[in-house]
């Protein structure tokens, strides 16, 4: 049997949860906008910034450890991703990462060339492609999503790609509703056209262990505070095309694989603090002999149903109050442990106001998903969202089902 960590071991590394509200612990279900963090996460930003704080590239020792801290970074996130450590880079976040490389691309780009985008995905990997779409007089085709089931219409998007479309973009997984897309099968159609594929696995990788290999993809990014680290964006790139591409930069800056990517100097404390969340998850195997990608592995799969488990009774339960509505796939799909609902005649903030003071932390709104609010009809009410994290318990799953219940009666 695959063991890992219990949940009690768990939430021990987790300052956050003894947290109180109102007399309660704070039970966190705001996960999908931004996780906890476990002590050795801090620990790592902490040494950092007091014993190696530098630039880089300079013959003293500070340099030297930085360099060599961030070249341990990308070997890290080379093992969580699938890939080599130079098709890795650093950014302030996914979104920030995905603008410069939509300029880069664009420079490939000519007016009628098509771009595909789609109805689930977070505006971070719609707005970023619209407007390089619009600097390079590009068509926008965007796939449909099925409201009722949560899920992308593929006939739909097998009817936009073309000999036309030079890029796709697609979310590996939905921030609001949990849906996990077949990114394996946009890429081959994506490829067989001719065309660039983007992955946003920003939701993704906290439940799912992303293989850009098996994917297949071009580019794939993440953020590292969905997964118990600090704010940094991870962006991945085929080294050939990394390689070949007119970024946006400084003269003098360095020009390798990946750094040629990376503007400015880095937050190089939130990097190490990022490669420490994926040691973090890697640890709660017991099993060191184990190398970290097959680790990650176990441990994932691990979560994945622990997971699963909690959002089928989170969804089977709510799904059974009256005046609550969940959206989604449901717990016999493929999803993650994301989970939306409204509860009638009370808006979403207001759930979410109610939950935290009895120390429930949801988040409300539509989470930058806005077409996914708009396409259920709620753009103006917004979805409660609550998301189970590797230290969410069954009895925080408890409480949250008996405040939503009372609050529906």
């Amino acid at each position: 049997m695959n063991r890992i960590a219990s949940v009690a071991e768990i939430r021990s590394h987790f300052p956050a949860l003894k947290r109180k509200q109102n007399g309660h612990l704070v039970a966190y279900f705001d996960g999908p906008g931004g996780t906890q963090v476990p002590r050795v996460v801090g620990d790592a930003m902490t040494e950092y910034l007091y014993y190696h704080n530098a630039n880089t590239h300079w013959a003293y020792p500070a340099s030297a450890e930085t360099d060599q801290m961030l070249e341990e970074a990308r070997q890290t996130f080379a093992d969580f991703l699938n890939a080599q450590p130079n098709e890795l880079a650093f950014g302030a976040n996914m979104t920030s990462l995905t603008f410069h490389l939509g300029r880069a691309i664009g420079e490939e780009m000519n007016p009628g060339d098509e771009l595909i985008v789609t109805e689930l995905d977070h505006h971070a990997n719609v707005d970023t492609w619209r407007r390089m779409a619009a600097e390079r007089e590009m068509v926008v085709r965007q796939v449909k999503m099925d409201p009722v089931s949560g899920q992308i219409d593929w006939d739909h998007f097998k009817s936009v790609i073309s000999t036309r479309t030079k890029m796709v973009a697609i979310g590996a997984a939905s921030n609001a509703l949990g849906t996990v897309n077949d990114v394996k099968q946009a890429t081959a159609l994506a490829h067989e056209a001719g065309a660039y594929v983007f992955v946003d696995a920003v939701h993704y990788a906290p439940h799912k262990l992303v293989d850009v290999a098996a994917i297949g993809c071009d580019f794939l990014a993440c953020s590292a505070y969905k997964f118990y680290g600090p704010h940094v964006g991870i962006l991945y790139g085929k080294h050939a095309l990394m390689e070949k591409l007119d970024v946006a930069r400084l003269v003098p800056a360095p020009n390798k694989n990946a750094e040629r990517l990376e503007t400015g100097t880095q937050n190089h404390e939130g990097i190490a603090g990022a490669a420490a969340a994926v040691n973090f998850l890697a640890d709660l195997h017991p099993d060191v002999s184990l190398d970290r990608r097959l680790r990650l592995a176990l441990v994932y799969e691990a979560l994945d149903q622990r997971g699963h488990e909690q959002v089928a009774r989170l969804w089977n339960e709510l799904d059974a109050m009256p005046h609550v509505t969940v959206y989604g796939p449901s717990p016999e799909n493929t999803r993650t442990s994301t989970l939306s609902f409204t509860v009638d005649r009370i808006a979403s903030e207001e759930v979410t106001r109610q939950l935290g003071e009895a120390g429930i932390f949801t988040s409300h709104g539509d989470f930058y998903a806005t077409t996914v609010v708009e396409r259920l009809g709620l753009a103006d009410e917004g979805l409660v969202r609550a998301g189970c994290a590797c230290y969410t318990s069954d009895e925080e799953i408890a409480r949250l089902l008996a405040s939503v219940q009372n609050m529906a009666k």
